[in-house]
């Protein structure tokens, strides 16, 4: 990555931008943070890597947003219990994004990891555009500027700073899985639950007879002709 921004700059500044907003959650640590020492190193500007980096990174995220809501929530109820979501957790999110919730986008675009899914998570629940496009902005500014800030005045200590930012990176990530595990079983545990119980329900539904007795119903006797 660091050769390729290199040689090329604000190209593959755009290229690694916008596919590590776009759910390929390559590192954008290394990106802005080698972005910024290139631009104390004047081979850069730090205000184009910040301007061309956010832009890229609102398209990425954009684009994301814009798969997932051409999806909307019809995939969410054709793959949710491949995800291990119940229904609870459908409306959970769709009120908690409905309501105040549309805030959490710029969170969740500066949280490794996490980030590059948020656009495609938004468009899926279905968070209004326009909210998403200034929550998205946000985030993605904070975030790009932050970074090519710290990489700026890291200058030629980078190699020391991107270690340790290196552990820190691996310490949180590994803090993430176990949650994500932890997490995955509970939700198995309860779309499992939620299955027991749709099979139950659908066992005590009755078999409709097409009789007059299953229906309640009974026929007037008919007169004969002749009585």
């Amino acid at each position: 990555m660091t050769s390729f921004l290199t040689n090329d700059g604000y190209l593959a500044l755009v290229i690694f931008c916008f596919i590590q907003a776009c759910c390929i959650p390559i590192s954008s640590e290394i990106t802005f943070g080698f972005a910024g020492v290139l631009a104390y190193e004047h081979h850069l500007s730090l205000a184009l890597v910040i301007i061309i980096g956010s832009i890229a990174e609102f398209a990425g995220s954009s684009t994301a947003y814009g798969i997932g809501r051409l999806g909307g929530r019809s995939a969410i109820e054709k793959y949710r219990r491949y995800l291990l979501l119940t229904r609870k957790d459908v409306d959970r999110v769709e009120r908690f994004f409905d309501g105040r919730g549309t805030w959490s986008v710029a969170v969740a675009r500066v949280i490794p990891l996490l980030r590059a899914f948020a656009g495609l998570v938004s468009g899926l629940v279905e968070v209004p555009a326009s909210s998403f496009a200034i929550f998205n902005a946000i985030g993605t500014v904070v975030w790009a500027t932050a970074l090519s800030l710290l990489g700026y005045a890291a200058g030629s200590d980078w190699s020391k700073v991107a270690k340790s930012w290196s552990y820190a990176s691996d310490a949180l990530a590994v803090v993430v899985v176990l949650m994500l595990v932890a997490l995955v079983v509970h939700k198995w545990h309860q779309v499992r639950k939620e299955r027991r119980a749709d099979a139950a329900a659908g066992a005590a539904i009755p078999v409709a007879e097409d009789t007059p007795a299953a229906s309640g119903r009974h026929r007037a006797p008919t007169d004969r002709p002749g009585d």
